[in-house]
């Protein structure tokens, strides 16, 4: 009788750990099916996005070759801070960076992605290149946030508005390899980042040469 009982417990063990591995085997299943989908998702809106900022992209297909959204890998995501600081947009509209914001479709504030990068230094007014770069939403309350900061290993170049929750930031990082463009995807309602990188890169970049192309009324070279 004892014997029969041990069989039992180690038969009704085996059976549970089994399906424990099937139940982790399945979940973890279903979380990659999960990021693929997202991924896949983000390809499709990337292509998009592409279409509309036609200038930054066939700027980039000169030195990469042509691609499209699915040649764009995901890094990591993560939680962004939500800090906020009063602070008004200094970018009046007699300002040559003026044209450049980027309004917020549905009328809060506006992004950005310029002004840090691009400062007048000189008591002639001439503009100089600030090595680090900023991506600051200023808001319509009269707050800023800062959605986004890198040093001088890359650049943002280009941003755009998917809707009213999501912004996106175009540019590239600086790699041992070579330049590598960059896409940053930014939930401002769900305070989430995600940042996607290129599978290819490229030797021959000029750092400034799309900044010098889109903003064409100042010299920063």
């Amino acid at each position: 009788m004892g014997r029969s009982i041990s069989y039992l417990f180690i038969g009704v063990f085996i059976l549970f750990a089994f399906g424990c591995q099937n139940s982790s085997e399945t979940e973890g299943e279903s979380v990659e099916s999960v990021v693929g989908e997202q991924v896949d998702d983000f390809a499709t809106r990337l292509d998009l996005a592409l279409a509309s900022k036609k200038d930054w992209y066939e700027h980039w297909v000169s030195k990469t070759g042509r691609f499209t959204g699915v040649d764009f890998e995901l890094m990591f995501a993560d939680s962004l801070d939500g800090f906020e600081m009063p602070e008004k947009n200094p970018i009046l509209e007699n300002d040559p960076l003026f044209p450049y914001q980027i309004k917020h479709p549905g009328g809060n504030g506006t992004v950005d992605i310029y002004s840090y990068k691009v400062e007048e230094q000189d008591e002639n007014g001439n503009p100089y290149l600030n090595p680090d770069s900023e991506v600051a939403w200023y808001k319509a309350d009269g707050m800023k946030e800062r959605l986004l900061f890198m040093g001088p290993s890359g650049m943002f170049e280009e941003g755009m508005w998917l809707n009213e929750d999501e912004f996106l930031v175009l540019g590239y990082f600086m790699e041992e390899e070579g330049y590598r463009p960059m896409a940053w995807l930014i939930n401002v309602n769900k305070q989430i980042l995600e940042q996607f990188r290129m599978k290819r890169v490229t030797k021959d970049y000029e750092k400034e040469s799309y900044l010098n192309q889109k903003i064409k009324k100042l010299e920063l070279s």
